[in-house]
């Protein structure tokens, strides 16, 4: 064999190799079931009235549950003082089998979501508690005083 056949024959070896590797790592991972499209059994989603109200709602095959009303909020006269408000909840089973529910709103003070599950703060120091309270009863005291 030539140097040349010899070169041919490994770089046609090298690609077949590298063709082997693509086509491993290109097949689908995972569990192929946790592909299988899971089954709406209710969607009900009529559409936006007219004056900009709407609700939907929808239910799976696996219990996710889902729904949401909303409606324009007028804060005074124009346009420019309407925003729209958004209220509903989700719901599903968390893979350790805890049905997790969340209910939110959207409104002018952003997006506020309440669940059992979500993290709440640390309670407030007792120290802190006090300086707290001391500080609004000095600036009521403060206030009345103006007042005279």
């Amino acid at each position: 064999l030539t140097i040349n056949a010899i070169m041919l024959k490994t770089k046609l070896f090298s690609c077949a190799v590298v063709a082997l590797l693509a086509s491993a790592t290109a097949r689908p991972q995972g569990d192929p079931a946790a592909t299988t499209p899971i089954a709406i059994i209710k969607y009900e989603n009529p559409g936006v009235n007219y004056d900009g109200s709407y609700k939907w709602n929808y239910e799976t095959a696996n219990e996710i549950v889902a729904q949401e009303e909303g409606f324009v909020q007028n804060f005074g006269q124009g346009e420019d003082k309407e925003i729209q408000t958004a209220v509903g909840s989700y719901s599903y089973t968390a893979p350790d089998g805890v049905r997790i529910t969340v209910t939110y709103r959207a409104d002018e003070n952003g997006f506020v979501a309440q669940g059992d599950h979500l993290p709440t703060p640390p309670p407030v120091p007792a120290a802190i508690q006090r300086a707290l309270d001391f500080i609004a009863k000095m600036a009521q005291v403060s206030q009345n005083s103006a007042k005279r």
